[in-house]
């Protein structure tokens, strides 16, 4: 099988199979319009899915006097992708076909400061594929907190883990013998929006995330941007006070150590608006129940993440911002302070930038980790070794890495 050449920033591949596998066959007309792309670009993406295998061409569509159009389809329905999300505390499970669709999903406790930690991880792994249907699975994507080298290699940075130069993927891709792919958890869910989400009309936007640290996926020209070592969008540490309180990643006064979930529990506490011993769940039910200095301190936080992401819509003119995260629960107290900071430090022929705030779920996390598999095919020396053996699988030749 010969795999054509294809810039590795272009997911429009993937996303050609994800619509077709999610709605079923479709005409070139169709999937031009619908991916937001030239009828030229989808004919040669096609020409060559069709060459490689992966597509063919069916009955033609009904005609309403034109020439018929002729529709295409999945070469095969099988093949999946389990993903994984890994924090500090616990691991959250999915298991999803290839139009993005989750299928099954778990969650497990874990502690990834113990020395056991590799050793834990792939017992739930393990546990996670053998209590599902036997079916071809394309490979494991696994998302973390931090910096990843290249998602093809997977070695992990993670202050919140605890973790320096983990070689995560290399570990897990000799214990489960599956593909692996490892990627920072908010690129993952950049990429996940591309595929499947409101990204599939834009080739440039920027998805950010909060809740238990803030970041950013940077989408530049369909892709994802991860410049020279693999940590780009990292806004949680621009600089916001020199005197502030001190961060995980050990700086002070970064933005995450303002606004993370972790500093607004804390400064809750410190004006008596939660005990001692209470969450950030305690915080949201005082802010509902209308406590004024429950709603300040999310005021306040949305004031200082609006005029952050001022400076970085600045920086990469995205199309629109995608809100994502365990925070956005809350964001109806986030927004009042996030608004008026945001729009008046925009340049005025931006001030009309869309943001769309998403409905979040924590497997949401481990979709987009499942979007890694599924975004790679075609991503030849982003993934390297990976990303061919998961096309193998795609096509029915499994290869074992």
């Amino acid at each position: 099988m010969a795999i054509h050449s294809t810039n590795r920033t272009d997911v429009n591949r993937s996303a050609i199979l994800a619509r077709l596998g999610a709605d079923g066959p479709a005409s070139r007309a169709d999937l031009a319009r619908v991916l937001a792309v030239s009828p030229a670009l989808i004919t040669q993406l096609v020409k060559d899915l069709i060459a490689d295998g992966l597509l063919v061409e069916l009955e033609q569509a009904p005609s309403n006097g034109g020439r018929p159009a002729r529709m295409l389809g999945l070469a095969a329905s099988a093949g999946r992708a389990i993903g994984v999300k890994v924090v500090a505390d616990h691991v959250a499970f999915v298991e999803v076909g290839i139009d993005g669709r989750v299928l099954r999903e778990a969650s497990e406790p874990f502690d990834a400061t113990t020395s056991t930690f590799i050793a834990d991880l792939v017992e739930h792994i393990r546990t996670f594929i053998a209590s599902g249907e036997d079916v071809t699975l394309l490979g494991l994507g696994v998302g973390v907190p931090g910096s990843v080298d290249e998602p093809g290699n997977g070695v992990v940075e993670s202050a919140q883990l605890g973790w320096s130069g983990v070689e995560l993927g290399d570990a897990l891709r000799r214990a489960i013998g599956l593909p692996v792919i490892v990627e920072n958890n908010v690129n993952a869910l950049a990429v996940a929006e591309r595929l499947f989400g409101l990204g599939r009309s834009h080739r440039n936007f920027l998805v950010v995330t909060i809740g238990t640290g803030v970041g950013a996926g940077i989408i530049v020209d369909g892709s994802v941007l991860r410049a020279a070592s693999g940590g780009a969008g990292e806004i949680g540490h621009i600089p916001v006070d020199d005197d502030g309180p001190r961060c995980s990643c050990g700086n002070d006064g970064c933005l995450e150590a303002y606004i993370g979930e972790a500093a607004l529990v804390e400064r809750a506490r410190a004006g008596g608006v939660i005990g001692a011993d209470d969450g950030i769940d305690a915080l949201l039910r005082a802010a509902q129940s209308g406590d004024e200095r429950a709603v300040a301190v999310y005021r306040e936080a949305g004031r200082l993440l609006g005029r952050t992401l001022a400076g970085v819509v600045h920086t990469i003119d995205p199309a629109f911002v995608v809100v994502l995260g365990e925070g956005t629960t809350a964001w109806r107290f986030w927004s009042v302070g996030f608004e008026p900071a945001f729009r008046s430090h925009l340049l005025r022929h931006r001030r009309s930038l869309p943001v769309e705030v998403e409905t979040w779920q924590d497997a949401s996390w481990a979709q987009g980790a499942a979007a890694l598999v599924l975004a790679t095919p075609f991503d030849a020396a982003g993934a390297g070794d990976q990303g061919r053996l998961i096309r193998a699988r795609l096509v029915g030749q499994v290869v074992r890495p």
